[in-house]
């Protein structure tokens, strides 16, 4: 096999040319049969049992040139990456110049290449300093979420539903007088005022008594995931079971002691305190340190190859499509409801893309530059960490040769950041 690198016109961008002797391709056409032969039913042979020159003559070697073709082109293009030290950042753009028994195999392969980074300024960039303090109606807001999850539901008879309330209520939906599917449902849960029925729907409500029916008037929003209701005019009949509405538990020292280890309030609202400061500071950390890396990266002009930036795309949207899956929803579905297309939606994350790709080369950069190391304790806390979490030995997490890999380039990240704000000028 002979190959050559060659430079396009395109910065950021290899062309490898491919020369494959005829006996090796006409040996990948062997190993393609042998594979696939039990598909193969040729008269006067038991399926999968003729042998390859029959099979040849029988179907014609064309059949086996495409499966050839990956069985031995994917190989060498992996080493020609290897052999001349090119990182590829795109799939290959692969022209086949010649494919026939008994001739060499020719082709090319075009692809982008990562990058060259040349730093713009690291050292001495001025940030803003980040800081948060916790005030008295934090600390109050926090009780009060306490207050509401300790809340209780208690039976309301002798008025009709005010905003807050929690209903009981049965509906049915119609469109033109016909009853439409997932409109209907019986004793359905509505809490007043939460906004999770179709606008309009929850303040109509308002004013109803105890066993009233009534008819209610929507409008469906016009990106209402299903089509034939969306932007609709539908009417609802509703009737009301019942009405209930939230008891607060009373902020004392028993309060503390209910909901918490603490024996009175004052100790309960010096722990909030304790924790909110906590929060605030890795909040303060966080946003400085991506105050940073933009500033650095303003600092830094580089020319990202479009495969970097799609192959981002792609793991975002990967990312989003596991997150659904935990919600029982498939992409389509979220396409539907968002009223998009997958085109749009890769388009709404390129940006994000881009600025991502940008802050990793720029992070790997410098780790180059100051020659940033992971060392031996730092790796073990975090396999230590991750054990805890996943409930799995150390020792077997530190055979995954991928993990630990993983593992060195973020804690080189962290450190490379860390850098940036420990060299930064803070006003």
């Amino acid at each position: 096999m002979s190959m050559k690198v060659e430079k396009t016109e395109n910065k950021n961008e290899v062309k490898l040319v491919f020369c494959i002797e005829a006996a090796k391709f006409e040996e990948a056409m062997k190993k393609v049969y042998v594979k696939n032969a039990k598909y193969f039913n040729i008269p006067g042979f038991r399926k999968g049992k003729a042998p390859y020159q029959i099979a040849e003559r029988y179907y014609g070697a064309q059949i086996f040139y495409e499966d050839a073709f990956n069985e031995v082109a994917e190989e060498e293009f992996e080493k020609g990456l290897k052999e001349n030290n090119i990182i590829a950042v795109s799939k290959p753009d692969v022209d086949i110049e010649q494919m026939e028994k008994g001739k060499d195999l020719k082709f090319t392969a075009i692809v982008q290449t990562k990058p060259e980074v040349t730093l713009g300024k690291y050292k001495g960039i001025e940030l803003k300093k980040i800081e948060y303090t916790v005030k008295n109606e934090d600390i109050d807001h926090e009780l009060s979420h306490m207050q509401e999850r300790n809340a209780r539901l208690i039976n309301v008879t002798d008025r009709a539903v005010e905003k807050g309330d929690t209903t009981i209520i049965d509906f049915e939906g119609f469109k033109d007088g016909v009853p439409f599917e997932g409109g209907k449902a019986e004793n359905h849960e509505l809490v007043i005022g939460s906004n999770t029925f179709i606008p309009g729907f929850e303040d109509q409500i308002i004013g109803m008594k105890i066993d009233e029916e009534k008819e209610i008037q929507v409008t469906f929003p016009k990106e209402y995931f299903s089509k034939d209701l969306a932007g609709k005019e539908t009417t609802f009949k509703v009737k009301l079971h019942e009405i209930k509405k939230k008891e607060l538990p009373t902020l004392d020292d028993e309060f503390a002691k209910d909901v918490s280890e603490f024996d009175t309030l004052k100790e309960l609202k010096a722990s909030i305190k304790e924790k909110l400061e906590k929060e605030n500071e890795q909040k303060a950390k966080y946003e400085t340190e991506d105050e940073a890396i933009k500033v650095v990266c303003d600092n830094t002009e580089i020319e990202i190859p479009s495969g970097m930036i799609d192959t981002e795309v792609d793991n975002k949207i990967h990312e989003l499509e596991h997150r659904l899956s935990y919600q029982g929803l498939s992409f389509d579905m979220y396409l539907q409801m968002m009223n998009k297309t997958e085109g749009e939606i890769r388009k709404e994350l390129s940006e994000q893309a881009e600025k991502d790709v940008k802050a990793r080369l720029v992070i790997e950069a410098i780790i180059k530059a100051e020659k940033i190391e992971a060392d031996d304790m730092a790796i073990q806390e975090k396999l230590e960490e991750m054990a805890k979490t996943y409930g799995n030995q150390v020792e077997e997490l530190g055979k995954n040769e991928n993990l630990v890999e993983y593992i060195k380039e973020s804690i080189k990240s962290e450190k490379a950041i860390q850098f940036i704000v420990e060299n930064a000028k803070i006003k």
